[in-house]
């Protein structure tokens, strides 16, 4: 298990479609590790596994900052991401890990108390959904007792905007993961700043500032990494 400061779970920002190709994905993408996303799920609940395992390579070979495939272990493991994330209905996490390499992370995904025996052995789970979802959102109380239950780095998820992170980071969210907002957005840059402008997600931008680059693993700045890509 990791800390539950781990710079790496302050911003998790996922992926929603291909409707722009791979290329264009990478390109907002890359647009979210700028403004300050510190970690991406690739989630394309409809591409087949030739297609995931090629947006995942783009994505691993682009970006700074760790990616994770989401439910496809195999597809994670074949194109050198940093881990996988499990839903609630898939495999117990504690099958998994006896058959990654040390390091790989993999997460858990958590909405109620049944599911907290399945996400134990998880590095970190995902909470939610939080927000906007009617009966089933659990709200900030819901989040805290939830995160309190599995003992694990809480991601928040599900309807959180920069209105609800503060609360949400009250109630003990070691962070907050988003889609439509910023995957889903039309600059990507821009609204991810926003977010990580917001308290539980105060760090420096990985392409300007060294500091953060050091905090998750020695990683360039982008403007460092292509001078030494061109050299």
């Amino acid at each position: 298990m990791l800390e539950p400061d781990d710079v790496r779970f302050r911003l998790m920002a996922i992926t929603d479609d291909l409707r722009d190709h791979i290329d264009g994905l990478v390109a907002r993408a890359c647009a979210a590790e700028r403004g300050g996303a510190t970690m991406l799920l690739v989630r394309l609940k409809h591409a087949d596994a030739r297609t995931l395992a090629e947006v995942g390579r783009a994505l691993v070979t682009t970006l700074q900052v760790p990616v994770l495939i989401s439910e496809r272990l195999d597809v994670a493991l074949a194109c050198g991401a940093a881990g996988v994330h499990l839903n609630a209905a898939s495999v117990p996490v504690m099958a998994v890990r006896p058959h990654v390499p040390e390091g790989f992370l993999i997460g858990g995904s958590i909405s109620s108390l049944a599911d907290v025996e399945r996400a134990l052995d998880a590095d970190f789970v995902t909470i939610g959904p939080v927000y906007g979802a009617g009966a089933a959102a659990l709200g900030a109380d819901g989040f805290r007792e939830l995160a309190n239950a599995c003992g694990r780095p809480g991601i928040a998820i599900g309807g959180i905007d920069t209105s609800t992170v503060a609360e949400i980071a009250a109630a003990g969210a070691s962070g907050i993961a988003v889609i439509r907002a910023v995957l889903g957005s039309a600059d990507e840059n821009n609204i991810t700043s926003t977010f990580a402008s917001c308290p539980i997600c105060m760090f420096y931008s990985i392409d300007t500032h060294r500091e953060t680059c050091d905090l998750v693993g020695g990683i360039q700045p982008t403007s460092e990494r292509d001078n030494n890509r061109a050299s």
